[in-house]
């Protein structure tokens, strides 16, 4: 998604306009994560960018999206630039630690 957001929309409350664009930018994340990434990768990533326009824009973490959003809406901007791009990524899974699960079954034995 590369796209140009309007704040300012005639007939639309400004909270209302930022809520509706939060919620194309959720439902958008939702559709691509819910696409099977590629054979060998196992989740989507994003890479992101946010700018007052497309050649403003700098890169920011996927975490970040929503933050600046309200920033945008904070600092009366007319309108921004929001750069969602999906690729697939591997995450590697976390081994299970076998000696805290024991001493927590330990705990729960005493008590």
């Amino acid at each position: 998604m590369k796209k140009t957001f309007q704040l300012n929309v005639s007939n639309k409350n400004r909270e209302r306009q930022v809520d509706s664009i939060k919620n194309e930018v959720r439902k958008y994340i939702k559709r691509e994560k819910s696409k099977r990434p590629p054979e060998g990768f196992n989740f989507w990533a994003f890479d992101c960018k946010f700018g007052k326009t497309a050649d403003e824009a700098s890169e920011i973490k996927f975490v970040d999206v929503t933050k600046f959003i309200d920033f945008a809406a904070s600092e009366n901007y007319d309108s921004f630039y929001l750069e969602l791009i999906a690729r697939a990524d591997i995450k590697k899974v976390k081994e299970k630690n076998n000696s805290n699960e024991e001493q927590n079954d330990e705990e729960i034995e005493e008590n």
